[in-house]
């Protein structure tokens, strides 16, 4: 239960008007205070969509790569099909220039497709430096001819609302085919500095050892950053003058490339065992893969206790106004009172909760995992939790919330990016069989089923609290289930002891609720930045590591022939930053 109420939450709540068509945290709701873009055009294209460089550096191309185990014949199928890269680049800078109408914008495109001319001769120390045979990699794979056909068109003028190229008259129809061919260029450059300094920190340990360190310290270093920078600030400058509907053509474009350029990598043929997707190891006939997840904050973007807060106030009657006929029957506090009510809760929850935190931190830190030390002091965490829920029951603030107002906060709620298409992808992945069990404190299950019900999983598995109703309105008590980390830990136990198979188990969480789930999973994977998880696990020897770097670990350290093993209970949890990290790792990308 976290009962903090902000101003976001409120704001998306029209609490002026308490009828039942209230507004649920749309994106321009949740931004406050926004301060004016001083980003150029290509820099904001790429924060929007850096989705795909997550899932480009979970393909198994780049973490063998990275890993330093890397079949040669393998990245010498890549370095062939990279040339084809180069020559398309050269051939869409010379069309740039042609239709480029500013003598600054002409020169800066020469410079830029010399500077490609120049890379693809430098190929050739590759090929030296690995002894490559590229005679019989002549031939652009489906992936390769993607890219460069899509590029090629574009800047040829061939986009949707473009004239033909024979019929650009002006010079401005000109240069807006330059711009949107650069648009079609600066992401693949990004990309390629991204993974470049991505894989630099992950392969320095290994110094001068790293059989592609000279792939790496060329993508990874200021010169090729410097050019990176230069195509994007020419992109800048040629679209200025573009209107909103070309930007948005330019964004799409941008877009693509940058899909077509993960598609290329995740196309590479590599031949050999690895680490990721989990989802290739799994054999359904052998053996189960079952899924747990918290809701609140590791799903949603606002726990589900501030939620069905506002829905009581923003639908609870003014001091001057009465009841539906409906509600009368449950007797109701004002929208002050219980505004005020909420708060006085809120303090009181922040207050012991820190009390107790300090309480678990009380014993000396331990340098070695202590799972026996951690249980042990989640109990009073337990016990807090279950006070804090009884102290909302008794004060009736949960009292007479309609059900079709709960489902439709549920069916508004914004998850963050990525979760519910992660969700949907392995649900419906019939080939896997995935078990997926939702685990969760929250008060009302019925608002976490609407959710996903609405992004068309409605038999999703929720193990959570429940309301009680009466006519559709609860009547302020909770059907206790899972109120505390012991009463998780003890689902996610009851689940796995009525499976028939044995299961490898995976638990996604957030906070210091999940900590126990977390540990007793084969993988347990912690998304988002709780400080005090990481203050409590880690005084009872609890490590953290970053998931991809622990993967390119596992894949250098994979034996021919071996397996990739995962145990729980090992003291080790894995951290994310998004969903698209969960999903390039357990599916792929």
């Amino acid at each position: 239960m976290r009962l903090l109420l902000s101003t976001t939450i409120r704001s998306a709540i029209s609490n002026t008007n308490p009828s039942r068509n209230f507004k649920f945290l749309t994106a321009s709701s949740m931004a406050t205070n926004p301060k004016p873009n001083e980003e150029g055009t290509a820099k904001r294209f790429w924060d929007k969509f850096s989705k795909e460089s997550i899932l480009t550096l979970y393909t198994p191309f780049v973490v063998s790569l990275a890993s330093g185990n890397l079949k040669l014949d393998v990245f010498g199928h890549y370095v062939a099909q990279d040339v084809h890269f180069y020559k398309c680049f050269a051939q869409a800078y010379e069309l740039a220039e042609d239709c480029a109408d500013d003598d600054d914008a002409k020169i800066s495109i020469v410079e830029l497709r010399k500077r490609v001319l120049r890379e693809l001769k430098n190929h050739e120390s590759f090929v030296q430096e690995w002894n490559l045979d590229l005679s019989k990699e002549t031939t652009p794979n489906p992936a390769t001819l993607k890219y460069t056909n899509f590029l090629l068109a574009t800047a040829s003028g061939k986009v949707e609302g473009v004239k033909s190229p024979g019929e650009l008259a002006t010079p401005f129809e000109k240069t807006k085919v330059a711009a949107y061919t650069l648009g079609a260029m600066a992401p693949s450059m990004r990309l390629y500095v991204f993974l470049g300094k991505e894989l630099k920190s992950l392969v320095d340990v290994n110094g001068d050892e790293h059989p592609y360190k000279k792939w790496i310290d060329k993508y990874s270093s200021e010169a090729y950053q410097a050019t990176m920078l230069e195509t994007e600030d020419l992109l800048d400058k040629l679209s200025v003058s573009l209107t909103g509907e070309e930007l948005d053509t330019m964004q799409k474009l941008y877009h693509q490339a940058l899909k077509l350029e993960m598609e290329f990598f995740s196309a590479q043929p590599v031949d050999q065992q690895t680490v990721l997707p989990l989802s290739k190891h799994h054999i359904p006939t052998e053996h189960g893969l079952m899924l747990f997840s918290d809701f609140d904050l590791t799903c949603t973007v606002v726990d589900s206790s501030a939620i069905l807060a506002e829905i009581a106030i923003v639908t609870a009657p003014k001091s001057d106004q009465s009841l539906p006929e409906s509600e009368s029957q449950l007797a109701r506090m004002t929208s002050a009172d219980l505004r005020n009510t909420w708060e006085v809760l809120s303090r009181e929850y922040t207050e012991e909760y820190e009390q107790c935190t300090e309480s678990m931190l009380a014993n000396e830190k331990v340098e070695v995992f202590n799972y026996e030390g951690l249980k042990t002091a989640l109990e009073q965490l337990s016990g807090f939790e279950k006070r804090a829920n009884m102290r909302v029951i008794e004060s009736n603030v949960l009292k007479g919330l309609n059900l079709e107002d709960i489902k439709r906060a549920g069916e508004r709620l914004i998850l963050h990016d990525g979760c519910m298409h992660f969700f949907h992808t392995i649900t419906n992945n019939q080939s896997l069989n995935v078990n997926v069990h939702v685990l969760s404190y929250c008060w009302c299950a019925d608002l976490i089923r609407s959710t996903f019900s609405s992004g068309g999983l409605p038999t999703m598995q929720v193990h959570a609290n429940e309301f009680e109703y009466e006519n559709s309105l609860s009547t302020g008590e909770i059907i206790k289930k899972v109120e505390s980390p012991i009463d998780k830990l003890q689902a996610f136990t009851d689940i796995l002891k009525n499976s028939d198979k044995t299961n490898l188990t995976i638990y996604i969480g957030d906070s210091v609720g999940d900590l126990l789930c977390l540990l007793e999973a084969d993988i347990g994977i912690v998304i988002g930045s709780s400080s005090s998880l990481r203050r409590i696990a880690s005084h009872y020897g609890v490590s953290f590591v970053p998931l991809l770097p622990a993967l390119v670990k596992k894949q250098r350290e994979y034996v021919e022939g071996g397996v990739f093993s995962w145990k729980g209970l090992s003291g080790v949890l894995y951290t994310v930053s998004s969903w698209a990290e969960v999903h390039s790792f357990i599916i792929g990308s």
